[in-house]
C-alpha cells in the first residue's frame, strides 16, 4: 500500500516529457501595385513573405534558424498568413497591399512587401522581402534580416517595375530584367521545395519579367494583370502594365505556410481553426503541414 503511494505521488509530480521542433515559416507574399497610364507603365512586383527554418537554408542570407524544445499537451500559436491584395488600378492607383504574418509560437514571419504603382506609392514598401518600385527609377521596399531580400527599383525605359524580393535574392531592377528574387529550398518534408520567390515587375513591351523561383507570379507585358503569387508557398504578386484605359490592378500575393517536424514516436493534435495534416512517419519523423487560419496545435 506504502509503495502504490509512492508511485502515484512520482507520476504526478513527474514534469511534461519536453520535444524538439523543426519548423519552417512563410509569411503571406506582398501583392504588385495598380497602374494606369496611357502610355504605358509597369507597377512594381509584390515581395515574398519572410521565411524563417531550421532545415537546409533560411532566408536572407542568415544561420539556420534554432530548433524549440516544447512541452507535450500545451497549447502553441499557430497563424498561417494571408497574401497580400494587389492594388487597384485608376487615377489614384493603390501600392499592392502587405501580405499578412506568419507565427509559430514564439517564431513570426515578416510579410511581403506591396509593389510600387503608377500614379499612386511608386516606391515598394518594406517587408519580409521587400516590393518593387513602379516604372521611373522608383525605389524597392526593404526586406527583413534573416528573412529576405530588397526589392528591385523600377526604369523609365519600356516603363518597367521593379521585381520583388525573394528570400535568397533581391529582386531585378527594371533596368535589367524585373524579374523576382528566388526564394529558398528546404527539405523539411523530406524532399526539397523552394518558398518564398518574389514576384516579376510589370512592363510595357518586351520579355515577361518572371517571378522568382518559390511561387512568385510573372509580370504582364503591354496591358494586364500580372500573376498572382502561388498559394502556400509566401510568393509575391506580378507586377501590372496599363497602356491605355482602363486602369489594370496588380496580381495578389501568395498565401503563407507553416511545417513542423518532430520525432515519429508522438502525434500531433491540430486544432479548430486550423487547416492542416499529419503525414506519415518517415526517416524518423512526422510532419504536420498547416495551410491556412489561426488556432493551436498541441502534441501527445
Amino acid at each position: 500500500m506504502i509503495g502504490n503511494l509512492i508511485a502515484s505521488l512520482g507520476s504526478v509530480g513527474a514534469p511534461p516529457t519536453p520535444l524538439t521542433v523543426d519548423y519552417l515559416v512563410v509569411a503571406g507574399g506582398g501583392g504588385a501595385g495598380g497602374s494606369n497610364n496611357s502610355n504605358g507603365v509597369g507597377s512594381g512586383a509584390g515581395g515574398a513573405g519572410g521565411l524563417r527554418c531550421t532545415v537546409t537554408a533560411t532566408g536572407g542570407g542568415g544561420s539556420l534558424e534554432s530548433q524549440l524544445t516544447l512541452t507535450r499537451a500545451t497549447n502553441y500559436t499557430v497563424t498561417i498568413g494571408a497574401g497580400g491584395a494587389g492594388g487597384i488600378g485608376g487615377s489614384g492607383s493603390n501600392n499592392g497591399s502587405n501580405g499578412s504574418n506568419s507565427v509559430f509560437d514564439t517564431i513570426t514571419s515578416t510579410a511581403g512587401g506591396g509593389g510600387g504603382s503608377y500614379p499612386g506609392g511608386f516606391n515598394g514598401l518594406n517587408g519580409g522581402s521587400g516590393g518593387g518600385g513602379c516604372e521611373g527609377t522608383n525605389a524597392g521596399g526593404s526586406g527583413t534580416a534573416n528573412q529576405g531580400y530588397a526589392g528591385g527599383s523600377g526604369a523609365s525605359t519600356a516603363s518597367r517595375g521593379g521585381g520583388g524580393g525573394g528570400a535568397s535574392a533581391v529582386g531585378a531592377n527594371g533596368s535589367v530584367s524585373g524579374n523576382g528574387g528566388d526564394g529558398v529550398a528546404t527539405s523539411i518534408t523530406g524532399s526539397s521545395v523552394t518558398y518564398a520567390g518574389g514576384g516579376g515587375g510589370g512592363k510595357s513591351a518586351g520579355t515577361t519579367a518572371t517571378g522568382g523561383a518559390g511561387g512568385g507570379g510573372n509580370g504582364a507585358v503591354g496591358n494586364g494583370v500580372g500573376s498572382a503569387g502561388t498559394v502556400n508557398t509566401g510568393g509575391g504578386g506580378g507586377g501590372s502594365c496599363s497602356n491605355n484605359p482602363p486602369a489594370v490592378d496588380g496580381g495578389a500575393g501568395g498565401s503563407g505556410i507553416v511545417i513542423l517536424r518532430y520525432p515519429d514516436s508522438i502525434t500531433i493534435s491540430i486544432g479548430a481553426g486550423l487547416t492542416g495534416t499529419e503525414s506519415a512517419a518517415s526517416g524518423g519523423y512526422k510532419r504536420a503541414t498547416i495551410t491556412a487560419g489561426t488556432g493551436n496545435v498541441s502534441w501527445s
